[in-house]
């Protein structure tokens, strides 16, 4: 079957997998938990649901006993492709081609489409026409605001997770499943509502206006993005930390505990820990219960803060938001008269940039969504794993995370038969994250052995170089380029610096507020990177490949987010 204990067979069905997009969601290999308590029953149907809901699938075009829309090899996890294509068979007015630019961005060695015979489908293609009718016309979303309201009550009512037994436990973490997978089917719809928006504009912008670039330029600073809000929030509290540099500059370790004690840190503390209420399920890897997130490890909410905190006013994200808000709002008015000889047409476009500021904001409150629920199995899980380690069983509390769901309740009769089996996975695990698992499957995942080992040894290109990759968020900067591999490397990007990361989460985020711009080894034009910095107003170049190993650490470069390009200088 597989190395790893949750690994699966490719789908003969839709062989074609990517690390594409869910490499921002699962950086990292997979814990056996997560996967059994969400991937498995919950994301799996979930996604399922969703396209029956779009109307682009009906469910039983998919395997009854086996995942096929996601996929664990090797321990990593992936997203099919070829069904994601029939998507784009299926939706008028898009192709498999525009949806493997969302998905993949610029990334060589793409296997072509190969149409097969039941990839369109008239009956789909008439129900798909409802569901854009409803995309292109709406004016609101209220159900989210209504998932928002039962996530925030789930969060208040959280109990002392000390006082639970450890059965009551398990009741708990299990009981959120069907809400996640009600909230996950949710994110699938507005999730290719918002692919298919883009979709749209990319078009009308390449065909009918000749400047496939305007694309990006029209759904910039839209507003109301959830990933975007830590960073608003973050900004503020390195402004009211101004005068506790002192602490600050001794480091974040300790950080606020010596702010605890400082009377005069009373309020920035008060703040903190409101910012910790409302934002602590957010963290590296978040959709992983095995990470840590700004509530179980506050120090990673502190680097970003600091960051801030000696940033001048002119990285205030606001100010760029609206910039490029007022920006938008000019292109739009300046290109929808061009289309008045086509009235369909711009009809179309004006319709569809609207949507986009429906949309794109829903695809990320859905996912905020997702993530506080999952903090709460987290929380849960790390409590049962604290009282594994008091008993001597787990060396640290994460280790409950290398346990699969159904083996928990025969775990808490007998702690110590699975000692070993803990310790095992936890070694194989380690070793599964030292490789690079392959971009694409075809049909074939190949031998372990066979994967090449992670290498971040830097391959420089020379002075004057242009790397090509996928417009962003437009706009030029010219700053040293700041290579980081894991946000908990924050504290060495200084205001006005280029962040070069290899693939960015939310819990990247605060750090674009100080970069003067973002350059992404992989992404695609509603991946996280892109999302985020068109709201918060920073040129952002994603799918260049090998950024993190050939640009220098420490050289100067420019980035135009317009056209996709990083020279080297």
């Amino acid at each position: 079957m597989g190395i790893w204990v949750v690994d699966n067979e490719p789908s003969k069905r839709y062989p074609i997998y990517t690390r594409g997009n869910v490499g921002e969601v699962f950086p990292d290999a997979v814990a056996p938990l997560s996967w059994t308590m969400f991937g498995i029953p919950g994301a799996e149907p979930g996604w399922r649901r969703g396209f029956a809901q779009f109307g682009v699938f009906d469910e039983d075009e998919f395997s009854p006993d086996n995942l096929e829309i996601l996929g664990v090899f090797g321990g990593y996890a992936y997203l099919n492709v070829s069904i994601s294509r029939i998507f784009g068979v299926r939706v008028p007015g898009l192709t498999p081609e525009l949806v493997d630019q969302s998905i993949w961005g610029e990334m060589p060695g793409v296997p072509p489409y190969a149409p097969q015979p039941t990839d369109e489908s008239p009956e789909h293609t008439e129900r798909i026409q409802q569901t854009l009718g409803w995309i292109f016309t709406a004016n609101d979303f209220p159900e989210l605001r209504e998932d928002q309201e039962r996530v925030r009550a789930i969060r208040e009512s959280r109990p002392d997770l000390t006082k639970l037994s450890d059965e009551e436990l398990l009741i708990r973490m299990r009981s959120f499943r069907e809400i996640f997978t009600e909230l996950f089917a949710r994110h699938m719809v507005t999730s290719y509502a918002a692919l298919t928006v883009v979709g749209t504009i990319v078009g009308i912008c390449d065909q009918a206006l000749g400047d496939a670039s305007l694309a990006m330029r029209l759904v910039s600073g839209v507003g109301d993005v959830d990933s975007a809000a830590p960073s608003f929030a973050m900004w503020d509290l390195g402004r009211a930390a101004a005068d506790l540099g002192d602490e600050f500059d001794k480091g974040i370790d300790g950080l606020l505990d010596r702010l605890r004690a400082k009377p005069e840190a009373k309020d920035f503390v008060a703040r903190f820990e409101a910012f910790l209420y409302e934002f602590g399920s957010r963290g590296p890897n978040e959709w992983e219960m095995r990470c840590p997130t700004w509530e179980t490890k506050p120090e990673l909410a502190l680097v970003a803060i600091d960051r801030m905190r000696v940033s001048d006013e002119s990285g205030d994200p606001r100010a760029h938001q609206s910039r490029l808000a007022a920006e938008r709002e000019a292109i739009a008015a300046d290109v929808l008269p061009k289309l008045e000889p086509a009235p369909e047409v711009q009809g179309q476009l004006a319709a569809a940039l609207r949507a986009a500021t429906i949309f794109l904001p829903a695809r990320e409150r859905t996912k905020t969504t997702i993530i506080k629920i999952t903090q709460e199995v987290r929380l849960t899980a790390r409590e049962l794993g604290r009282r594994m380690v008091e008993l001597g069983i787990f060396e640290i509390p994460e280790n409950i995370g290398m346990l699969r769901d159904d083996e928990l309740d025969a775990f808490i009769s007998d702690p110590e038969g699975f000692r070993d089996i803990v310790r095992d996975r936890e070694l194989l695990f380690e070793r599964l994250q030292t490789l690079e698992p392959p971009f694409i499957i075809n049909g074939v995942v190949p031998p372990i052995e066979e994967w090449l080992v992670r290498d971040d040894t830097p391959q420089p290109v020379e002075q004057g170089t242009v790397l090509t990759g996928l417009a962003g968020c437009p706009g030029t900067a010219t700053g040293r380029a700041r290579v980081i591999h894991s946000p908990f490397e924050g504290h060495d990007l200084e205001p006005g610096d280029v962040l070069v990361a290899p693939i960015t989460d939310p819990s990247w985020t605060p750090l674009f507020v100080p970069a003067c711009a973002v350059v992404v080894d992989v992404g695609a034009p509603i991946s996280h990177a892109v999302i985020v910095s068109r709201e918060l107003g920073i040129p952002c170049v994603v799918s260049v490949t090998g950024a993190t190993r050939k640009i220098p650490d420490g050289a100067m470069v420019e980035v135009d987010g317009t056209h996709g390009t990083v020279t080297v200088l």
